[in-house]
């Protein structure tokens, strides 16, 4: 995945991997969605901090046992991590199992000493995804991506450089553009390149704390999260990260070649991102809605677009009826595109 995509208890090494180089899984082991879920720790070779702080970085594959032919491989987004059982129990009726990666540095693959939700290079991202489609083809037919947010993006760019790496990609309300004035996405995106190189840990700002406190149970919403892992106020962004979100903006901009079918997903309306309003939750209110879908048809010859009306930014997270249209979605399309076998 280059940076304009993205080119191990017990351990195994991650056969398959290729790319994935010398990353190891370690044995499965209780995770704390509670039985029948269970979480592998995928140790990853040395990366940029840990040149820096000299701990090496780890993903986390979360799962139940297997009990299909056709998995689903999970991407969170920003200031994100998987409770998503529903999604699972939806997918797994429809006859998907689900396994949800948490990347290096994120959820449960947080590390002391590492920064939360940080990257210099997207393209880093693309060890974890070649080791965790590897691990899942050993035991499935087909094995589709689903990437929400950044997730999205990221997703977009490694099915780019990886052609037949999976066999369909689902995008939850990709991140595909920058949200904000014409001066942020032209003028400040042209100092990134050399900000990032004299003050990369810069930070640049955080996410606005009004979305997540609408979702949270204890502030009204209706899901039950750690706060430590996806903190209302997010976590920094710095000059490193943004740049990189940046040049794989610029790279879907240029246009994309993914040769497996994609589905893009999106709220039929943009909220504001900068107060509480009543629409937090019906509404895109982190990205723009118009950008998805103005940026959709970049993706590849075999893009299609699906509006759910009342959706919030995570479509999944949304109120009833919107997240049973957005699974009911997403269940057709994989049944029409990776039909299951005999």
């Amino acid at each position: 995945m280059g940076d304009d995509t993205g080119s191990g208890g017990g351990t195994t090494s991650a056969a398959g991997a290729g790319r994935a180089g010398a990353a190891v899984w370690d044995d499965e082991r209780a995770d704390l969605l509670g039985e029948p879920w269970v979480a592998r720790t995928l140790h990853l070779p040395p990366d940029a901090e840990t040149a820096r702080e000299g701990v090496e970085p780890v993903a986390t594959l979360v799962h139940r046992p297997a009990r299909h032919r056709r998995a689903v491989l999970y991407l969170h987004g920003f200031v994100d991590y998987f409770f998503h059982t529903h999604v699972a129990d939806a997918l797994d009726a429809a006859g998907w199992d689900l396994y949800a990666l948490e990347l290096r540095d994120y959820g449960r693959s947080i590390r002391p000493g590492r920064p939360a939700n940080h990257t210099r290079e997207l393209a880093t991202y693309a060890q974890e995804i070649d080791a965790a489609v590897a691990l899942l083809r050993t035991d499935h037919d087909h094995v589709a991506l689903l990437g929400h947010s950044t997730g999205g993006l990221v997703a977009a760019l490694w099915a780019h450089a990886r052609p037949g790496g999976v066999d369909a990609v689902v995008l939850n309300s990709p991140w595909l553009d920058l949200r904000g004035s014409w001066f942020e996405r032209h003028v400040l995106t042209h100092c990134l390149g050399p900000l990032s190189r004299v003050a990369p840990d810069l930070v640049l700002g955080h996410i606005a704390p009004h979305y997540g406190r609408a979702l949270h149970q204890d502030t009204g919403g209706e899901w039950d999260f750690d706060l430590a892992w996806k903190p209302h106020e997010g976590f920094p962004a710095r000059a490193s990260f943004v740049r990189t979100i940046r040049v794989g903006h610029a790279r879907v901009g240029r246009g994309l070649a993914i040769a497996e079918p994609v589905l893009v997903l999106t709220s039929d309306a943009t909220g504001p991102d900068d107060r509480e309003h009543d629409a937090l939750l019906t509404t895109d209110s982190v990205l723009d809605v118009d950008h998805i879908a103005a940026r959709a048809p970049l993706l590849g010859p075999d893009v299609t677009l699906v509006v759910v009306p009342g959706g919030s930014h995570d479509l999944a997270l949304s109120p009833s009826p919107a997240r049973e249209r957005y699974v009911a979605e997403v269940v057709r399309f994989l049944d029409e595109r990776v039909p299951p076998q005999g």
